[in-house]
């Protein structure tokens, strides 16, 4: 009876966990004010497939001087970038997508999209309201943020929230926004196995 009890509810945490959805712990820290907005960046060139993120970020005059003075290496020279290739604006080339992240516990602090226009890409969209993290998703750019409220430790906050934004002539426009409330009932305290 035991064992079915305690099958059953690591069964209950499984499934709760698999869908509670976002992009796990780089969603995760305290919460910022939060800026959209298209802003010129620096030349950088596009030829060959990729590009240089980190320059990317640290030369755009958009990025704030809380990202960049995050943005160093967390180890040698590895930077936490997160960076996704894909088609959100139209453009002839790749859109690129950073995501600027803290060493210790990934949180997501910045998140960016860069669009190619006449040799350089130029920012056409950051979020600076960590905890988030931006994705390409079918087209759609998605930015999922966690919710905390006073007294939610990091590892559990009070919710989330995502929204879809859409390319519209020149711009990012927000076009759909989910948030969810996560239980505080479950997650919490271990529960004793009845009858012990």
């Amino acid at each position: 009876m035991i064992t079915a009890v305690a099958v059953l509810a690591a069964l209950t945490l499984f499934v709760a966990a698999c869908g509670t959805g976002g992009t796990g712990a780089r969603d995760e820290g305290p919460a910022r004010s939060d800026s959209v907005a298209g802003a010129a960046s620096p030349a950088v060139s596009t030829t060959g497939a990729r590009v240089d993120a980190v320059r990317l970020v640290k030369d755009d005059p958009a990025v704030s001087a809380d990202v960049k003075r995050e943005l160093k290496p967390c180890v040698g020279d590895e930077y936490p970038v997160d960076v996704s290739y894909g088609d959100l604006t139209g453009a002839s080339s790749d859109d690129v997508v950073v995501n600027v992240l803290t060493c210790g516990d990934a949180v997501g602090i910045g998140s960016y999209v860069y669009r190619e226009e006449g040799g350089s890409y130029r920012n056409v969209f950051k979020a600076e309201q960590p905890p988030l993290y931006a994705e390409i998703d079918r087209g759609a750019l998605v930015v999922t943020r966690q919710v905390y409220e006073k007294g939610d430790r990091l590892a559990s906050p009070s919710g989330e929230e995502v929204t879809t934004y859409l390319w519209t002539t020149d711009r990012f426009v927000r076009k759909f926004s989910t948030r969810t409330d996560y239980s505080k009932a479950v997650g919490g305290e271990p529960t004793p196995v009845p009858g012990n």
